[in-house]
């Protein structure tokens, strides 16, 4: 699998996301440090919204193979400036998350991470593990089996 560090303002969902991604039971969890798991390093969302701290991303988005922005469907602005993926040496997708929520505006989100620069947006609902398979797939690397795919006979013996 393709390492991917997720990044984005502070409850955005990106702990949320890591714990699907993980296929682990979806609680709340604020995140206070950066949590480097085999595939996935979560970030704290303060590292997003506060200048000093902003360097972090840039070296933890070097122990990755894809950079996640994150943007809450949510959010009535958006913390990232327009091309600012030309920056990165990596792929940076976009993952639009809250998608049902009563005040979400996705295509709004959407518009916003494209302004950003990337190209491939993915929409994400964690607590219901909606567009999770969809972001493994693409995470996915040639030989990697992904647990939905696993013959049930060659998980047995």
């Amino acid at each position: 699998m393709k390492k991917i560090v997720l990044m984005g303002r502070s409850e955005c969902g990106k702990t949320t996301l890591t714990q699907a991604l993980r296929g682990e039971k979806i609680q709340y969890h604020k995140t206070q440090y950066v949590n480097n798991f085999d595939v996935i390093i979560d970030t704290p969302g303060e590292y997003a919204q506060t200048k000093n701290l902003g360097h972090a991303l840039a070296l933890y988005s070097y122990e990755a193979d894809v950079v996640g922005m994150l943007l809450s469907a949510t959010e009535s602005y958006s913390l990232y400036p327009p091309c600012c993926t030309a920056m990165c040496n990596r792929e940076v997708i976009g993952i639009v998350t809250k998608i049902h929520d009563e005040k979400a505006n996705v295509e709004r989100a959407a518009k916003w991470l494209r302004l950003a620069g990337c190209k491939k947006i993915f929409y994400v609902d964690s607590k219901n593990y909606e567009g999770v398979p969809e972001i493994l797939e693409h995470l996915k690397e040639k030989g990697d089996v992904l647990p939905w795919e696993i013959d049930e006979s060659e998980a047995a013996g």
